[in-house]
């Protein structure tokens, strides 16, 4: 019961980190709003598109390790990438946004991957 659990809970996260990349990507101002840091219209279009390059990249990379390397490898993925959401709190709240975001977007995505960690260890 919980193997399926851990990796389903895995492969939606990491799709949907595909997802924020793709947006990223293909509609990088409504991406950079929803984010909770909107982009300034006059601002360098390259960090849109960073930010977009290491999403995609990174649910791809958890996804292989979900399919090629198993739980534990992807444990320690998900144990790391925690970093990001985390930042992007700090980033949101540095940067203007609200604290709805930053903690009910941002925040709150830490947690569900820090609990996917733990349930990807746990397999």
């Amino acid at each position: 019961m919980l193997t399926p659990l851990a990796y389903g809970l895995a492969i939606v996260l990491n799709l949907f980190v595909v997802f924020i990349g793709a947006r990223f990507l293909l509609v990088p101002r409504a991406a950079a709003a929803g984010y909770g840091v909107p982009a300034k219209k006059d601002g360098d279009a390259a960090y849109l598109t960073i930010k977009g390059l290491r999403d995609g990249s990174y649910g791809l990379l958890g996804l292989a390790l979900l399919a090629f390397a198993g739980a534990h490898a992807a444990a320690w993925f998900m144990l790391v990438v925690a970093i990001n959401p985390l930042g992007d709190t700090v980033v949101v709240l540095r940067n203007g946004g609200t604290k709805a975001v930053a903690f009910g977007v941002h925040f709150a995505t830490a947690v569900i991957v820090l609990v996917n960690a733990a349930l990807l260890f746990a397999v």
